[in-house]
């Protein structure tokens, strides 16, 4: 099923529609997700909260700014990042004992496989160096652009311009 004819079933709140939106859209979904959010069960909950903000705020979508996925994925990532940041979830993390960090290392690789499965490493690998490194701040390891900045060392606007370039450019890879 297209976008097209995805989005007017969203829109009426039909029961079909987010079945197939859900089926299209959850894995690759989840994948952004469980880079920020890492452990398991806390990314199955910032994915169903996901959904539920794409389901009631579908009619905010505006297919002139973009495509449906990019819409969706940029309220899975703020919404990863949400999670990261609240309280409660920093609190948890304070007292986890060590055996919740013996299989870290097992738990990044399947990760890297994930990111390598949806594709997206691989046009990321293409681009500038620059770009490569801006990416993998914002949209692999949550970074903030104010935060990439101070990362990067370079102004906040000079992110923000890299960013919508390097975006840009990763686009005409994926066009192609």
């Amino acid at each position: 099923m297209s976008q097209e004819e995805l989005i007017p079933l969203i829109l009426k709140k039909d029961q079909r529609g987010f079945t197939i939106m859900y089926d299209m859209y959850s894995k690759s979904l989840f994948s952004v997700i469980s880079n920020l959010v890492k452990e398991t069960e806390e990314a199955e909950d910032v994915l169903q909260e996901v959904f539920v903000k794409i389901w009631k705020n579908i009619e905010t979508y505006n297919e002139t700014k973009g495509r449906l996925y990019t819409w969706m994925l940029n309220i899975a990532r703020n919404t990863a990042i949400d999670k990261l940041r609240s309280k409660g979830y920093n609190n948890s993390q304070k007292n986890l004992s060590s055996d919740n960090f013996v299989h870290l290392l097992d738990d990044s690789n399947k990760l890297i496989n994930r990111i390598d499965t949806i594709g997206i490493r691989e046009f990321v690998n293409k681009l500038k160096p620059k770009c490569i490194q801006l990416i993998e701040l914002l949209f692999f390891q949550g970074y903030t652009q104010q935060e990439a900045s101070d990362e990067l060392e370079i102004p906040l606007g000079t992110v923000k311009t890299q960013n919508r370039n390097c975006i840009n450019d990763l686009r005409t890879y994926l066009q192609v």
